[in-house]
């Protein structure tokens, strides 16, 4: 009696079935009231390990900082992307967030063999991708574009503080907290004010 060869165990988790270079994509600022939304791609260097990865949103500001630097030396390439405001407002934040992804994956020096998005909705791209949910927590490439996506736009937020103080962009990151609404309320919006979003329509009171 010729005896069953076994079947070889099931992959599980990620289907990493593409051979070559894997990136990673996540975006930072979908829900705030103003400023672009960005987007980040990073292809890691299997061989220069970064300690401490992790979805961005659970990290201090000062181990984003710290890990924005080391990510940016020790990568085998990145790329940060945005789409502006006039893009939200025209296309949607889904869109223009799509789209900023696209842009962060294009801009890669080195061509991707396949892109790991976190969420669950993916850009329009040339090469085979694969969207995550939770990706940002759970898949380095991952964890290492959403904190640059994440430091990168807080930086900009500084600046645009620099440019409009009376909002308080350096503690709320154009976030709808009460100081933003209120200063909404006392001063309308501004140029990089998202006026798609309903509590900038309501400031300026019109319909768009």
């Amino acid at each position: 009696m010729r005896s069953k060869k076994s079947s070889p165990p099931k992959q599980l988790g990620l289907s990493f079935d593409v051979p070559g270079l894997i990136a990673g994509v996540d975006e930072a600022g979908r829900g705030p009231l103003a400023g672009p939304v960005v987007a980040a791609a990073v292809i890691l260097d299997d061989l220069k390990r970064i300690r401490g990865l992790n979805d961005s949103k659970v990290l201090t500001p000062a181990v984003r900082d710290r890990l924005y630097d080391e990510i940016r030396a020790k990568a085998l390439c990145c790329s940060i992307a945005e789409a502006t405001v006039e893009e939200i407002d025209q296309l949607n934040i889904l869109q223009a967030t799509l789209l900023a992804m696209k842009r962060a994956v294009e801009g890669l020096r080195l061509k991707p063999a396949k892109v790991l998005v976190d969420g669950n909705q993916l850009p329009r791209l040339r090469m085979h991708a694969e969207a995550v949910i939770g990706g940002d927590a759970s898949v380095k490439c991952i964890s290492a574009a959403s904190i640059l996506a994440k430091v990168h736009r807080d930086r900009l937020c500084l600046q645009l503080h620099e440019l409009h103080p009376q909002y308080g962009f350096h503690e709320h990151k154009g976030y709808s907290t009460p100081a933003h609404l209120a200063a909404l309320k006392q001063h309308g919006a501004c140029a990089i004010h998202r006026r798609s979003f309903a509590p900038v329509r309501e400031a300026l009171s019109i319909v768009l």
